[in-house]
């Protein structure tokens, strides 16, 4: 992530160096889970390079690996070794057969219930068979019916899985195609893949490194480490070993690193799984997926509908079985319990409102790779970010200028144009042609019609940032380099830090030639003796120096790069025409040269990132930057895009404010806070929750802490070195167009356009999946109610059965199921984002305001509408109330043909049969016409549902109408008494249950009243789900 020192990420992930005890200091970590020896196998891999041939002599390197440093292998040692070793290949780990994945999704926690649900009712119905009971196939209906539901549900989500890929097939692509390799002393390219340990082997500018190599000669040689460590700046690569730490000697080049330019040649000490990044792959998959937040959820409602359904089931069961039924009676009450207590339609409602979401997302940047990951987006309490590339645009871009004694602003949108500095003055035409002629850039060729800003360059970032702003200020850059001829250079080196070129002036009549330098400003000032002002030199005096010292240090507080520049004439007397310059010799002056200005760089934020962290502070989202940068350079751009807002103060802000050390201040003061790397690694666990929890905004700066703290916590990266970090956050978020393959498919969620304001967009996604999904659910479990209620008043109260198995199977399956799936396409409250996220341990997905509100008041109201359409039915046809309490026993008497109604009425069996199918038909309508109630209560849980608007959904809409038309038809459609037990019934039945439905509404509205007027108080707590 970011920008790092060059072993220091490798540290933290390895687990060594700078943060590399993070796990211990900050909460749990996922888990690997899998067993002791899974666990020491990973503690292995974690182990820092436990190798020294980065300190080997050559001729000692040439021993341990049976080579030659000129030669290279015999072509009989590499079969050998290839033999041995194995190809230079990532290994793909076990894959999960496909058909063991298939049938864990026939097998999760609601897919049981069903087929557990499905199993009775062949029992049933092959007690039914042994008995020569063929009257009736319900149960096999029923069976047949859960089995193809739970089939359906399985397939499709078996194809989401599917679709996702492995983590370790992301790293193929950085495997290099060929590799330029010497052998028996001839040289010529060979698959990547075939290279072997002593090989030698040779890399130019534009290569990929094709293993972990000592190198032994080098010319220019510079490697971009930064998909691996997070380093943006180019990394020398020499023979001489320069640190202890094969991870920070220059003379080792990491497999898959860039070789950027100049060229290189070493022997192979690692391949395969043995480099570094073969480790961090090893790594990454050896991590195991912790569940979602919403598989938890998903689990725990499973969990307290099993114990419901399986707790009332038993009660029935038992009770039915004392009061004289038969067995078989008594399983079909257990039955239809177990099938009024699954939700059916929640596996669809959950596959829906998830594909759905990731639709949304896909249409504004987001790829979703784990769906149920995007529902733990939508709980994330703190997001880290990385700074490069997702809160900044990942390009170096010229920030300010000092020349002429001012400091003057770059442009820095994203279109780089209306610079606001006076171009005519003759030191900024100086300034400009030293940064334009000492500059090893280039673009790209056949990019003239591209926008300066997107042209692809190669070179550093800083020297692409030069180039393009010289571009777009002088203009044709390219062609200005040639109207002024490179004749000498100089590249920049750690020890000189400086770049120095001569060019031959653009007129022929000026025999003169031009030497232009640039680098750190320091080094640069000490080798000037004048200043050029307004276009004059003039003498480099103390009152000079103060004022280049005021303005460095002024640059550099703002976090940014700071580059001095400088030129001088040579005469032509001294350096005539065809002079031979040697840069080896130096055989013309470094010193004595005329200063010309500063220039500072800076990778500018998004324009769409301040709004976007505003954004999150509204929602009560904590963003924590992570990055590699300096302190200084995180914390100004903290402060750029509102992380850290304005106003807030660091410990050492303050001390400096106050003017006294940093120690006497008190650190709960400060509001802001800004860690690096070595700061954590003496931070105990106490101190560093302690800092969390004081500090509000922070900053890790030169560090990678990727575990988290308790809460749900997203992490950003885009680099190799990311993608164990982004293996084991809650949900881990990679960039599309910076990231590298690796970090892509580690993570859960790709941007594709690299903004951190598509986060907050997931952020607000996956809220909205947890409200859709808790609506469902609330709307699912109101009807278990009075489709319960039924068999405990026909058990205690002794009345005809009210509603019959296939009657709820029916209200499951066909009516509810669809109003329940459409509130999956429900559109987002409009306080959605002004909320805080939810706390996983308490606002659970049903929670007991849930349970309470669905089963015993709108439930309860939905029982009334119910009974009260079924005793006017009975009434209405000759049956009071009060005689069809106790009515049950004569009621079911086969052999009794003469029973009485309230008027004296004599029924036979086969009359009450059908009566009977008409109260199941009456309760049926009864459930469906409150139910129409409930769902549209649903649309919101704390706004009224008319500021939601009742025809935004329009999915909604088109379900009630489908609902309305189902129950018409099971009413109405000839031969449905015979088949599935409905009846036709009077108009005025549909009438009963309408002004439930509407104090259903108006019940809920008053409701929502009290929740918003109310804010924390008991209305609040015991009646907001």
């Amino acid at each position: 992530m970011g920008k790092a020192e060059n072993y220091e990420l490798y540290s933290v992930e390895l687990g060594s160096g700078p943060g590399g005890d993070m796990s211990a200091k900050m909460s749990k970590k996922k888990a690997g889970g899998g067993g002791g020896k899974k666990k020491e196998k990973l503690e292995n891999m974690k182990k820092e390079m436990e190798i020294n041939d980065h300190q080997l002599s050559v001729a000692e390197l040439e021993q341990k690996y049976r080579t030659s440093a000129t030669k290279g292998l015999t072509a009989s040692l590499a079969a050998e070794f290839l033999l041995r070793d194995g190809p230079n290949a990532l290994r793909p780990p076990k894959g999960t057969p496909e058909y063991v994945k298939f049938a864990r999704q026939l097998a999760g926690g609601l897919q049981c219930l069903m087929w557990v649900a499905a199993a009775i009712c062949l029992i049933a119905f092959a007690i039914q068979a042994s008995e020569g009971d063929l009257t009736t196939d319900d149960n096999l209906y029923l069976a047949l019916a859960l089995i193809a539901v739970v089939v359906v549900t399985g397939c499709f989500g078996y194809y989401q899985e599917f679709k996702s890929t492995n983590i370790i097939a992301s790293f193929k692509n950085l495997v290099p195609q060929q590799a330029t390799v010497i052998r028996d002393g001839d040289k010529f390219q060979i698959n990547a893949d075939q290279l072997v340990v002593g090989d030698l082997v040779e890399m130019k500018g534009g290569d990929r490194v094709p293993a972990d190599i000592r190198i032994l000669s080098a010319q220019g040689c510079k490697v971009d480490n930064s998909s691996l460590t997070g380093e943006s700046e180019p990394q020398t690569r020499s023979p001489e070993c320069t640190h202890e730490s094969p991870l920070e000697t220059r003379n080792i080049a990491f497999f898959s690193t860039m070789c950027l330019e100049g060229t290189a040649q070493g022997l192979v000490v690692n391949t395969g799984d043995r480099t570094i990044i073969g480790r961090i792959a090893s790594l990454a998959s050896g991590v195991e997926n912790e569940k979602t937040p919403i598989a938890i959820e998903i689990e725990h409602f499973v969990d307290i509908i099993a114990g419901l359904a399986i707790l009332f089931g038993a009660t029935f069961f038992v009770v039915a079985m004392c009061i004289g039924y038969t067995f078989l009676r008594a399983m079909v009450f257990f039955m239809a319990i177990v099938v009024a207590y699954v939700p059916e339609g929640l596996l669809a409602t959950v596959t829906v409102c998830l594909s759905l979401t990731a639709k949304r997302l896909a249409s504004k940047n987001c790829v979703v790779k784990n769906l149920e990951a995007v529902e733990t987006l939508g709980s994330t309490s703190v997001i880290c970010s990385d700074k490069t590339g997702t809160l900044t645009q990942n390009r170096m871009t010229v920030s300010h200028l000092w020349f002429d004694n001012h400091i003057h602003t770059a442009d820095t949108t994203e279109d780089q144009s209306g610079q606001t500095f006076d171009q005519s003055s003759e030191t900024w035409r100086a300034l400009c042609r030293v940064l334009t002629l000492c500059n090893r850039a280039a673009f790209k060729s056949g990019q003239d019609a591209v926008p300066v800003p997107k042209r692809i360059v190669i070179g550093d970032a800083s020297e692409t940032a030069l180039l393009k702003f010289s571009e777009l200020t002088l203009g044709n850059a390219m062609g200005y380099r040639d109207r002024f001829p490179k004749v000498c250079e100089i590249p920049f080196n750690s020890t000189n830090k400086f770049q120095l070129s001569i060019h031959t002036l653009e007129d022929p009549r000026d025999p003169r030639h031009l030497l232009v330098m640039k680098g750190a400003p320091e080094r640069v000032l000490e080798r000037c003796s004048s200043i050029l002002i307004k276009g004059q030199e003039l003498p480099l005096d103390e009152q000079w120096r103060e004022a280049f010292q005021t303005a460095y240090l002024s640059l550099g507080g703002l976090g940014e790069r700071v580059l001095g520049f400088c030129q001088l004439y040579l005469n032509e007397k001294d350096y005539p025409p065809g002079y031979a310059f040697d840069a080896e010799a130096m055989n013309f002056p470094s010193s004595g040269l005329c200063f010309a200005g500063l220039v500072s760089m800076i990778d500018p934020p998004r324009a769409t990132v301040p709004d976007a962290v505003l954004k999150c502070r509204t929602a009560g989202i904590r963003v924590i930057m992570v990055t590699g940068d300096h302190p200084i350079t995180a914390k100004a751009i903290a402060a750029s895009v509102g992380i850290i807002s304005e106003g807030s103060e660091t410990v050492e802000d303050i001390a400096a404010r106050l003017r006294v050390p940093v120690d006497q201040v008190n650190r709960k003061d400060a509001r802001a806070c800004v860690i690096n790397g070595m700061q954590l690694k003496d931070m105990d666990p106490a101190e560093l929750v302690e800092a969390l929890r004081t500090h509000p905004e922070m900053v890790f700066a030169r560090t990678s802490p990727q575990q988290k703290l308790g809460a749900i916590v997203a992490v950003t990266g885009d680099g190799v070195n990311d993608s164990p970090a982004l293996k084991k956050a809650d949900i881990g978020v990679a960039m599309g167009i910076a990231g590298s393959d690796a970090a892509k498919n580690a993570a859960d969620m790709i941007l594709l356009d690299d903004n951190f304001a598509s986060i907050v967009t997931g952020v607000e996604q996956g809220r909205l999946i947890f409200d859709n999904l808790k609506k469902s659910i609330a709307y699912t479990l109101t009807k278990n109610i009075p489709e319960l209620t039924p068999y405990l008043i026909y058990i205690t109260v002794s009345v005809p059965l009210p509603l019959g198995c296939i009657t709820i199977l029916f209200i499951e399956l066909c009516t509810d199921i669809f109003p329940s799936v459409s509130l999956a396409y429900e559109k987002a409250e409009s306080d959605i984002m002004h909320l805080r996220p939810r706390n996983p341990r308490r606002d659970r997905l049903v929670n007991e305001p849930l349970a309470a509100y669905s089963y015993f008041q709108i439930g309860a109201i939905q029982s009334f509408a119910g009974f009260a359409d079924y005793f006017t039915a009975m009434a209405q046809e000759g049956w009071f109330p009060l005689l069809c309490v106790g009515l049950r026993p004569q009621w079911e008497d086969h052999h009794l043909q003469d029973l009485q109604d309230s008027y004296g009425q004599e029924w036979t069996f086969g009359q009450r049969l059908y009566q009977q199918y008409t109260c199941y038909t009456v309760f049926f309508i009864s459930i469906e016409m409150c139910q129409i109630a409930d769902v549209l209560i649903r649309k919101t849980r704390r706004l009224s549902a008319f500021q939601q608007g009742f025809f935004r959904n329009r999915i909604l809409v088109i379900a009630i109408v489908f609902q309305v038309c189902i129950g018409c038809f099971l009413c109405y459609c000839p031969g449905m008494p015979n088949i599935f037990n409905f009846m036709p019934i009077r108009f005025q039945w549909w009438l009963v249950p309408m002004p439930f439905g509407l104090l259903i509404f108006v019940y809920d509205e008053i409701r929502k009243l009290g929740v918003r007027c109310c804010p924390g108080s008991w209305w609040d707590q015991e009646l907001y789900y």
